[in-house]
């Protein structure tokens, strides 16, 4: 689909919105909603938040562990296009922008190595996982503007989706005709790099039945040379409810993108010549097209006062065009079914409650391999079939042993098969399957003004996805391990007059880490196991209501915090050396004025306070850098908002996100991804 059709698709998706609009009654204006945008889970309600907001919250405040939950709200204001925008004031979570919606996204260390795309963490929508089956997840399925609120399970707290990966798991959940923001909405915004993008949206209930759908369309040219996209985005999420707590739901979503594919450069030029596009990208047209389909069938049923079913099956299917430096084709499917039930009620007189679950997840992938030959698809040398699947059977469960005190005790079961058919070559064909289990206990103590304190301890398991397994010329699978760590943890959360806080300390050791680092001779692979290491580190944030009792409008200065000591255990080769990618410190502050006439204006820095570095050897650093953006706007009144979005005012160069690689001094160091300059978006948003 070319730019300009997209375009019209958007203008029509307004035109229908407001032709469905019209009689319908109009929602609360969006500035009276107060603290809505809060990520720190509290056991206590926020002033003014919306009730699907606060009942996660609430949720969320029950783990013994560190969670967060990002409402809609948070982002509304601004220009979010991928995780490093949606998730910016996660603490812990590093997400950083390479080129469009790919961008780097690792918790706790997960996924260090990976240089594109994603894995370590389980990324999800309503459940249903954008990861293919053997868990490579790819950034351009999701959608920014698709979630009514994201929760965010860091390592093991990800329990109640079966995970049991490293970085824990992240599930947007997408707005209802009864839970979105607004009946209507209308949005335009754009600005630097010729970024535009217009949406649409209306949400309805008809007695029993409530349908919500949304359409929207992104062009942008891009800051990089060759970094340019366009994308059309649709959703339609329709429920029928059968009594209070009883409803079946089904969720349709669809996407075309056409995304370029800038290259990686040496530090030097990521400086000085941030737009270069990199060798060959140009001349081979090196894009990422995709066109996406995914469908759930999903039920909330309350069986009695003390039982809940939460349960659905999906399919999703993705078709891929990948030039780079040669051509990749994928036709990929997966279907899979989850099902949980929540239970609360007494056990030997003591408050208890428990979730336990099951989900299950099969797919295929069918490869075609090329020689890229000026961006058209030459000579066929790769063909391959690849199939994968997974089993997870999970439960946790809290007893009170006084009112303040619970302890907190489950466990995951897990199985994974993965079977790969080369059809060029019968002599690849290989299979392999991982078995682990995880277990997990902990403590959780509240006091009656709900702050809490707590302590968990989790093992994790990943297995390796087919990029680690099949590494061609390679005959097989290389003998890539389960990655394996045992984790604790130990914070507090809370709020306290105008102060909220949320703060954790984690310790893994870390067992066959998957690592990648760009091949050289003499090595037998690009992925591999590595020794023991340890990661290790806090994650801190912290709300303050600057003024509260006596300015009508207190200030709101939002603090995070991340420390990340990631390091090799003894190693023979990289002895204690620290691990390269993530920075050891990352802080973030913003200070958030809204006056009463609805005039808002919050400035902001990013700073990472060190240099990092490049290379497992330690002879290579990225350096550190501070960027300082301005997010303001003004609630005109009736549902209307307009904000301005400037990033990066000091035009700093930087480069926030590049790959790892072995040692500087003799391996290949085009690896880094240049951070934007100096930009400015604005946008307007009807709700109505």
């Amino acid at each position: 689909m070319s730019s300009r059709s997209r375009l019209c698709a958007t203008v029509s998706a307004f035109s229908l919105a407001c032709l469905l609009s019209s009689g319908a009654e109009a929602q609360t204006a969006l500035g009276a909603i107060s603290g809505a945008d809060t990520v720190i889970v509290t056991a206590n309600a926020n002033a003014g938040e919306p009730a699907i907001v606060a009942q996660a919250r609430e949720r969320l405040s029950r783990t013994p562990g560190a969670v967060s939950v990002v409402s809609a709200e948070a982002s509304q204001d601004r220009l979010s296009v991928g995780f490093p925008d949606l998730l910016r004031d996660v603490p812990g979570v590093l997400s950083n922008k390479r080129y469009g919606e790919e961008s780097r996204l690792s918790i706790r260390g997960s996924g260090i190595d990976q240089s594109y795309h994603q894995r370590g963490v389980l990324i999800a929508q309503d459940g249903v996982p954008f990861a293919d089956a053997d868990g490579f997840s790819d950034f351009q399925k999701v959608d920014a503007l698709g979630a009514r609120y994201i929760e965010v399970y860091k390592g093991g707290n990800a329990l109640r989706f079966g995970g049991a990966q490293l970085g824990g798991a992240i599930n947007l959940v997408s707005p209802t005709g009864r839970t979105a923001i607004s009946p209507n909405l209308l949005r335009l915004e754009g600005g630097s790099y010729g970024t535009l993008r217009g949406t649409g949206a209306v949400a309805r209930e008809f007695g029993n039945w409530d349908v919500y759908a949304a359409v929207s369309g992104l062009q942008a040219d891009g800051y990089r040379t060759h970094s340019a996209q366009s994308q059309v985005r649709g959703t339609v999420n329709a429920g029928y409810r059968f009594g209070e707590e009883q409803d079946v739901r089904l969720i349709l979503t669809g996407a075309d993108i056409d995304q370029e594919v800038p290259g990686t450069l040496n530090l030097s030029d990521a400086l000085t010549n941030p737009t270069n596009a990199g060798t060959g990208v140009v001349a081979n047209r090196w894009a990422r097209d995709q066109q996406i389909f995914r469908a759930s069938l999903q039920s909330h049923w309350r069986l009695d006062d003390q039982l809940v079913f939460e349960g659905g099956i999906y399919a999703t299917g993705t078709a891929l065009h990948h030039p780079i430096s040669i051509v990749i084709d994928q036709n990929t499917h997966s279907q899979g079914a989850f099902g949980r039930l929540d239970w609360t009620g007494i056990i030997g007189g003591l408050k208890a409650d428990l979730f336990a679950g099951l989900s299950y997840r099969q797919g295929t992938n069918n490869q075609q391999l090329y020689a890229n030959t000026g961006g058209v698809s030459g000579f066929n040398f790769g063909n391959g079939h690849q199939e994968a699947s997974g089993s997870d059977l999970f439960a946790e469960g809290r007893l009170f042993v006084t009112d303040e005190l619970a302890l907190v005790a489950g466990g995951s079961w897990g199985h994974a098969t993965r079977d790969y058919r080369d059809n060029l070559n019968a002599a690849n064909n290989a299979g392999k399957s991982f078995d682990w289990f995880s277990p997990r206990v902990g403590l959780l103590w509240e006091n009656a003004d709900g702050i809490q304190v707590y302590a968990n301890a989790t093992r994790s398991v990943e297995p390796p996805h087919y990029g680690a397994l099949v590494q061609s010329p390679f005959p097989g699978f290389v003998p890539v391990q389960a990655q394996k760590a045992w984790t604790g943890e130990i914070g507090t959360r809370g709020r306290a007059d105008a102060l909220t806080w949320d703060i954790t300390f984690y310790h893994s050791s870390v067992q066959n880490e998957l690592l990648s680092f760009r091949a050289v001779t003499g090595y037998p692979a690009t992925f591999f196991n590595a020794g023991d290491t340890v990661h290790q580190g806090i994650e801190a944030s912290l709300d303050w209501e600057l003024g509260a009792g006596w300015l009508t409008t207190p200030l709101r200065l939002r603090q995070t915090y991340a420390w990340s000591d990631f390091r090799f255990d003894r190693d023979p080769v990289y002895g204690s050396n620290r691990m390269p990618v993530v920075p050891e410190h990352q802080y973030r502050a913003s200070l958030k004025y809204q006056h009463e006439s609805g005039v808002f204006i919050e400035p902001g820095l990013d700073w990472r306070i060190k240099s990092v570095f490049v290379d497992y050897a330690n002879r290579m650093t990225a350096p550190g850098y501070v960027l300082f953006n301005v997010n303001a706007g003004y609630e005109v009144g009736n549902g209307m908002t307009l904000f301005v979005d400037a990033r990066n005012l000091a035009d700093e160069r930087y480069t926030a996100e590049f790959g790892a690689v072995t040692d500087a001094a003799v391996a290949t160091t085009n690896v880094f991804f240049p951070g934007e300059s100096r930009s400015v978006f604005a946008g307007i948003a009807y709700r109505f």
